[in-house]
């Protein structure tokens, strides 16, 4: 899509080898089954369908996982006002605009392209934030459609589900499924091994993209909007409330870090933040300070 996002041929450049690895991967996963199992028609017949499934309807997922609403200008007139003010700026479709009802300071933008894109942000992030600094926020999430990048995290998503759906399968398969020959216990060992090497693959890959795309976003929308300082001020203040959230409630959205403006975590460990969706905070507000500086702002 175009857009006066300015585009990022090195994001563009990481989406294409991310799915290239992972259709590489998943035709060797494909063969390592069928080696196995003998038959692949149907895992693939399923598999295609979950990717459809996936692929068409991850907006209206996304919003029922966050007991998110689409809202009409009437009912969030400053909120609609923003992302028309944004969207003429890019020169870009307007969106879906959606509110969860959550205290959980975020927003994310999800959709298979720009037509059937939605961006939603939560009550919690709409209470603590000063009008710049939403426009930051919004710009960011817009960002991910114009780049397309939520599409391709989407689709990307769909190897490492699928290995860890047989992983499971075959593991209460050979827990619950009573006695069998030492060769078809056997097979089904192989089959977790494969699954699981094949999870664990596309699950790098994936938190290698997705971290990049965020910084991608961040300059984005600092470019776009001109002010790299309010989206820093954005990241600051809802990086502290989301360390003061409830461990209960943030568990309860962790399954959509992938796609938030910032992770649904607590503090963590080194270890945690090498798996992680985002880049580190100082990561991204060091990026913006750079932006700043070149936009002859403060830093």
């Amino acid at each position: 899509m175009r857009s006066r996002f300015p585009p990022d041929r090195r994001l563009s450049a990481r989406m294409l080898l991310t799915l290239f690895l992972l259709g590489l991967l998943y035709v060797l996963f494909v063969a390592a089954l069928f080696a196995l199992l003998k038959s692949w028609v149907a895992g693939v017949a399923i598999g295609a369908l979950m990717l459809g499934a996936q692929y068409w309807f991850s907006d209206r997922v996304a919003l029922y996982g966050m007991n998110a609403r689409t809202v009409t200008p009437q009912e969030q007139p400053q909120l609609h006002g923003v992302v028309d003010r944004l969207c003429a700026l890019a020169d870009m479709p307007k969106p879906r605009v959606a509110v969860a009802d959550m205290d959980l300071p975020n927003a994310f933008a999800t959709g298979r392209n720009a037509d059937h894109a939605v961006v939603c942000v939560t009550t919690g992030l709409l209470r603590r934030l000063e009008p710049d600094e939403l426009e930051g926020v919004l710009a960011h999430e817009l960002s991910h459609v114009a780049h397309r990048d939520v599409a391709v995290i989407t689709i990307a998503s769909f190897l490492g589900v699928l290995a860890g759906l047989i992983v499971r399968f075959a593991f209460y398969s050979q827990m619950f499924g009573g006695r069998r020959d030492q060769n078809t216990t056997l097979v089904l060992f192989a089959v977790m091994a494969v699954s699981a090497l094949v999870y664990s693959v596309s699950f790098l890959l994936i938190r290698a993209l997705s971290r990049y795309r965020e910084l991608a976003a961040d300059r984005a929308a600092a470019v776009i909007t001109g002010r790299p300082g309010s989206l820093a001020s954005a990241l600051t203040k809802v990086s502290g409330d989301i360390a003061r959230i409830p461990t209960r409630d943030l568990r309860t959205a962790q399954a959509f870090n992938a796609f938030f403006f910032t992770p649904a975590l607590g503090p963590g460990t080194t270890l945690s933040a090498l798996f992680s969706t985002h880049p580190s905070l100082e990561r991204r507000l060091e990026q913006l300070a750079d932006i700043s500086a070149r936009l002859g702002g403060p830093a």
